[in-house]
């Protein structure tokens, strides 16, 4: 399983070097799909990764708030310290078992009781399909996107 948050964060931080060399107006445009804009995108990308895991761990949720003003260095930061805590998360795990449920009630009220291996396959490919939309933005401003290509990629 960390093979493949590690490959997702990979993705990312190439996704945070691309953006270095975008226009700030480029990365918070309102685009169609996704959360509306490149930089809001990934944002959401790592919010999403933080809430499940700290469902999982059982701590206070921690997520970061989108504006106009955020910029694409304090989501590098929030990046960088939401893979510090799933590591720290997935290592502990490791010597527990992942069919673990995780129970959550649902806005309308359904419980549901979910394996901690579902959550984690979730978050997994719930960032690529926020890449993939990255990847189409890229295109429709003329940009090379970030390759994906697991293959190619080295295992940590």
């Amino acid at each position: 399983m960390i093979n493949l948050f590690s490959y997702n964060w990979q993705v990312r931080d190439e996704w945070f070097e691309w953006c270095k060399h975008v226009p700030d107006q480029e990365l918070m445009k309102d685009r169609v799909g996704g959360m509306g804009s490149i930089l809001h995108n990934l944002l959401h990308m790592i919010n999403c990764e933080r809430i499940w895991i700290s469902q999982m761990e059982g701590s206070p949720l921690s997520k970061k708030d989108f504006s106009e003003s955020t910029t694409l260095e304090e989501v590098i930061v929030f990046s960088n310290e939401t893979k510090k805590y799933t590591e720290q998360f997935l290592t502990s795990l490791e010597h527990e078992r992942t069919d673990k449920l995780l129970t959550i009630t649902s806005r309308k009220g359904t419980v549901y009781k979910l394996p901690y291996k579902k959550v984690l396959l979730h978050i997994i490919t719930h960032e690529v399909h926020h890449a993939g939309q990255l990847s189409v933005w890229s295109r429709e401003i003329d940009r090379k996107p970030v390759s994906s290509d697991l293959i190619f990629r080295e295992w940590q």
